[in-house]
């Protein structure tokens, strides 16, 4: 299984794992660098389907850094010319990450895979923690938690908030560090 690209779409856009599997081509534009979501991928006991987003917002647009969109400008060329080796044309309705006769993938089978990649001196990290990366090095990186919220799908901020609160601790202490800087800027002791 290609882990590549799920991968990718995961650390640059903190999609679910079931969202990545129903984006469609369609669903990404990467003249404008967005992608929209607007359902996901479930397995269930009797096979796999496709359902609405986890939250009630029927569509959330999130905007992809620039590096993610050359990543797969390159990958719907190189797709294109697999699936018409096998007699398959892309279309918009093609699935981004899917298997190579065009069929979507089963969410737990990416789970899988990817469970046994050797990351070798890192602790064991499933596919969902990619999510969590996304959402750490965002807030880390001074997004506002709002922002970090939609490009999540979070129902509301607090949720955002409280299953990151850990990267609110040191951002707690970084802006402490930089009001203590402006303070001494501006003030005579």
């Amino acid at each position: 299984m290609r882990l590549y690209w799920p991968t990718l779409i995961a650390l640059s856009s903190g999609l679910r794992r079931g969202e990545i599997l129903a984006l469609r081509w369609g669903n990404v534009n990467l003249e404008r660098r967005a992608l929209q979501v607007v359902g996901s991928l479930e397995q269930t006991k009797s096979g796999i389907r496709f359902k609405p987003p986890k939250t009630s917002r029927s569509v959330r647009s999130v905007v992809l850094p620039a590096f993610a969109v050359e990543e797969l400008h390159r990958f719907k060329v190189q797709q294109a010319e697999e699936l018409l080796a096998v007699g398959i044309r892309q279309s918009s309705q093609t699935l981004v990450c899917c298997r190579a006769d065009g069929e979507p993938l089963q969410p737990d089978s990416l789970t899988h895979e990817f469970a046994r990649l050797d990351f070798r001196e890192l602790p064991r990290i499933r596919f969902h923690d990619l999510r969590h990366s996304h959402a750490t090095q965002l807030l880390q990186s001074g997004v506002h938690p709002k922002i970090a919220q939609e490009r999540l799908g979070h129902s509301t901020i607090t949720t955002t908030l409280d299953l990151y609160s850990h990267v609110s601790e040191t951002m707690q202490s970084d802006a402490a560090e930089k009001l203590d800087a402006a303070f001494r800027r501006t003030w005579k002791w």
